[in-house]
């Protein structure tokens, strides 16, 4: 057994289980009004976050104006991997969930195996400094501003 983001081997499974096929299909009937939920959560992480990141050397999500994104995460990158892990363990502390993106496909076990070699000094960078918020379409508007304050609390 391994962890979601641990690639072993070639080929992977894409179909997904009755439970998530249940979920899914009862989530397609409420779409427009789980995207528009995820998305007002959205934009007020990148508006109210904004001037803190700049200050303290974060770096927000930037979609072009001719670009349209689904909502689906809001991630940062923290200025280095220790600021990363200092801002995780200070948003753990006030019991708010923040977590790191993703571990690079090449580091895997099976990325080690069928990699054809060579640095990937950028995907490395982004994995120690990616850092995801939560953002769910249920999110309620005090548990909002307790992350944003959780977020704007921390001094790296």
């Amino acid at each position: 057994q391994v962890d979601k983001y641990t690639w072993v081997d070639v080929g992977s499974s894409y179909l997904p289980s009755d439970l998530l096929a249940a979920f899914l299909s009862a989530q397609l009937d409420h779409f427009d009004q789980i995207q528009s939920a995820r998305h007002a959560i959205w934009s007020t992480y990148f508006r109210e976050l904004a001037p803190w990141a700049e200050s303290r050397g974060f770096e927000l999500p930037q979609v072009p104006d001719e670009c349209s994104h689904p909502a689906h995460l809001f991630w940062m990158l923290a200025p280095d991997l220790a600021a990363r892990q200092g801002f995780i363990q200070h948003l753990r502390d006030r019991s708010i969930a923040a977590v790191f993106h993703y571990v690079p496909l090449h580091s895997s076990p099976a990325g080690l195996r069928f990699a054809r070699g060579g640095d990937l000094p950028v995907t490395v960078d982004v994995s120690e400094r990616l850092v995801r918020l939560p953002l769910f379409a249920g999110l309620t508007e005090s548990e909002l501003d307790r992350i944003l304050e959780g977020v704007t609390s921390f001094v790296s």
